[in-house]
C-alpha cells in the first residue's frame, strides 16, 4: 500500500471496517478524555521547560558581564580608596565601565530587604562600585592581587558563586520540564493502549465474523488505529487550546515577579504547542497500532 493510500485511508477511512470499533462509550470517551488532559499538561510542561531555558540565558548573560567591588574603609579614607580603585579599575583590560554607586542607588538596593527608612548616613555601609566586563571578560586573580596591593579594603565579587547555582538550577527546571513532558506522553500512549485493547476485547465477536469472511487483521487492525488516532488528535486538540488559554491568563513577565511571572510563551515559541496534537495523534497510532497487533495475535 502507498503513502498516499495510507494517508487516505487514516483521514477517510472504510465505513465497513469503522463498524468494528465503537463510535462512542467508554473506550471513545477514555481516548478523548486521557488525550486532552494530557495536551493541557503538556502545555504547561512545554511552557516550564521553555521559562526555565530563557531564565537560565538571562541570568548566565546578566551575571557573566558584571562583577561588583565592595570598599570597606573607615569614613575619612572611604574617598580616597575609592578613587584609587576606580583607577586600578581604568587600566584593567577587560573592564568596560566602573562606577561607584551614589547613596540614592545603594539605598534602593537595600530597600527591599531593609525598607524604605533605612539610614545609611548612621551605619557603616561599604562603597559598592559595578563593573560592567568586555566581551572577553577580565582576569580575576590579576584583579584581585592588584587591588590587595593598592586598595586593601576592597573585595571583588565576580558573581561566579552566585552565577552558577542559578544556572545550574534553571538548567534543572529546563530538563524536569522536558522529562514531564516525556512522561505525560508515555501516560496517554499507556492509556490510549489499555482504551484499545478493551475495545478490542470488546468486539471479540464482530472481529471473529469478519475474519470468518476474509479480512485480514492488517485490515481490521487499521480500522481501529484510524479511529483511535484521530480521536487523540481531536482530544489533543482540545487540550491543547485550553491549556494556550490557561497560559494566557497567567500574569505577564515582570523584572519584579522574575520567574513566576514569565512562565508562558514568547514570539516564536507559541508555535512549539501547536505540535501537541500531533504529537498526540503520533502517539495514539503508534499505541493502538501494537495493541492491535499484539491483541489480534491473542485472540482466536
Amino acid at each position: 500500500m502507498s503513502i498516499a493510500t495510507r494517508f487516505t485511508t487514516l483521514f477517510v477511512g472504510d465505513a465497513q471496517a469503522d463498524r468494528v470499533v465503537p463510535p462512542s462509550g467508554f473506550t471513545a470517551n477514555l481516548t478523548t478524555f486521557s488525550a486532552a488532559a494530557m495536551a493541557f499538561l503538556a502545555v504547561f510542561a512545554l511552557a516550564l521547560s521553555l521559562a526555565a531555558g530563557r531564565l537560565a540565558d538571562r541570568w548566565s548573560n546578566d551575571l557573566a558581564r558584571s562583577s561588583t567591588l565592595r570598599i570597606s574603609a573607615p569614613a575619612d579614607q572611604m574617598e580616597t580608596q575609592v578613587a584609587a580603585a576606580l583607577r586600578v579599575l581604568e587600566t584593567t583590560p577587560g573592564v568596560a565601565t566602573a562606577k561607584a554607586l551614589s547613596e540614592e542607588e545603594q539605598r534602593a538596593l537595600l530597600e527591599p530587604f531593609f525598607g524604605p527608612d533605612l539610614p545609611l548616613d548612621t551605619l557603616p555601609i561599604p562603597q559598592l562600585i559595578e563593573i560592567d566586563e568586555t566581551a572577553q571578560g577580565y582576569d580575576a586573580a590579576g584583579l584581585r592581587l592588584r587591588l590587595a596591593a593598592e586598595v586593601p579594603g576592597a573585595v571583588l565579587d565576580d558573581h561566579t558563586r552566585w552565577r552558577k547555582p542559578l544556572v545550574r538550577a534553571a538548567s534543572r527546571l529546563r530538563l524536569l520540564g522536558w522529562t514531564s513532558f516525556l512522561l505525560i506522553g508515555g501516560a496517554m500512549a499507556a492509556m490510549i493502549t489499555l482504551a484499545a485493547q478493551a475495545a478490542l476485547s470488546a468486539n471479540k465477536q464482530v472481529i471473529s465474523v469478519l475474519r470468518l469472511v476474509g479480512a485480514q487483521d492488517s485490515y481490521i487492525a487499521g480500522a481501529f488505529v484510524r479511529r483511535f488516532t484521530l480521536r487523540g488528535f481531536t482530544g489533543a486538540a482540545a487540550g491543547m487550546v485550553a491549556g494556550l488559554i490557561a497560559v494566557t491568563l497567567l500574569p505577564s513577565a515582570q523584572q519584579e515577579g522574575g520567574f513566576l511571572t514569565g512562565l508562558g510563551f514568547q514570539g516564536a515559541d507559541w508555535f512549539w504547542p501547536l505540535l501537541i496534537p500531533v504529537i498526540g495523534a503520533a502517539v495514539a497510532f503508534a499505541a493502538t497500532r501494537a495493541a492491535a497487533t499484539r491483541k489480534l495475535k491473542e485472540l482466536p
